[in-house]
């Protein structure tokens, strides 16, 4: 897990939220429809729209703005209909890249997705072509507590259910586990009083590819902010590993 999570607190750091937060809202608010349509509007008896809302009050989206999307995907309130499907593909220097899709026009889709491959120095792939190489996996990720508190939230998280805890960056504590067992985890950690910044499933690459030329991470990360950028994508997965010191150097 040590790729992931290194990954992870790139990705975090380098997150712009004001800039994105009305992308992430209209992201959000997808997966909040496509999961009350699937799975009804009560929370408690729908565990992906219970995930979803929680990532929604953790982005601190109104909750007017959640409502609504219950409703629309409920049929109580007109909305769209949402498509949920996978794209796979290759970025610069071979790395896999694992998209989630959520249109409701997905010719359209295909040929943006298609095109902003191609101007990254990547290409779409077929179905399966890198699917293979990833595992759904609960991500939990809180601010880690300082002295005997430590120890006590990482024995509380082993005792929930998750597979794997690492505590190696100083100030973020991640957690893994059985997607099954994600908000049981997530639960007793917020009940010991830890403070969690996101929890949702997430395809986890089973190996890492460390890219460390600058240039080449560069292109990485420029084609992933632009697939990220797309109204359509709801989550970009890739196995690229690129080290702390080489972001610094990044101009992105």
């Amino acid at each position: 897990m040590s790729g992931h999570s290194k990954w992870v607190n790139i990705r975090n750091r380098k997150a712009k939220v004001d800039e994105k937060r009305g992308r992430l809202f209209t992201k959000i608010g997808r997966e909040i429809i496509i999961a009350a349509r699937m799975g009804g509007g009560d929370p408690e008896g729908n565990m992906r729209l219970k995930a979803a809302i929680a990532k929604a009050k953790e982005a601190n989206m109104p909750n007017e703005n959640i409502q609504r999307a219950i409703m629309r995907g409920t049929g109580e309130l007109e909305g769209v209909n949402y498509e949920e499907m996978t794209y796979e593909g290759y970025g610069p220097g071979g790395v896999a890249m694992l998209l989630n899709i959520a249109t409701d026009n997905r010719n359209r889709t295909a040929s943006e997705i298609r095109y902003i491959f191609s101007r990254g120095g990547g290409n779409l792939g077929e179905s399966g072509c890198v699917a293979w190489m990833f595992n759904p996996k609960g991500i939990i990720t809180a601010e880690l507590p300082a002295g005997e508190k430590r120890e006590e939230v990482i024995l509380q998280a082993i005792e929930a259910g998750a597979e794997d805890v690492d505590d190696s960056d100083a100030e973020i504590l991640e957690i893994k586990t059985a997607p099954g067992d994600l908000e049981a985890v997530r639960e007793a950690l917020q009940a010991s009083g830890v403070t969690i910044t996101s929890a949702e499933v997430e395809m986890v690459p089973q190996t890492t590819v460390t890219i460390d030329d600058p240039e080449m991470a560069g292109k990485v990360m420029r084609l992933i902010d632009r697939l990220e950028d797309h109204d359509d994508v709801q989550a970009v997965y890739t196995n690229a590993d690129i080290p702390a010191a080489i972001m610094d150097q990044l101009d992105i």
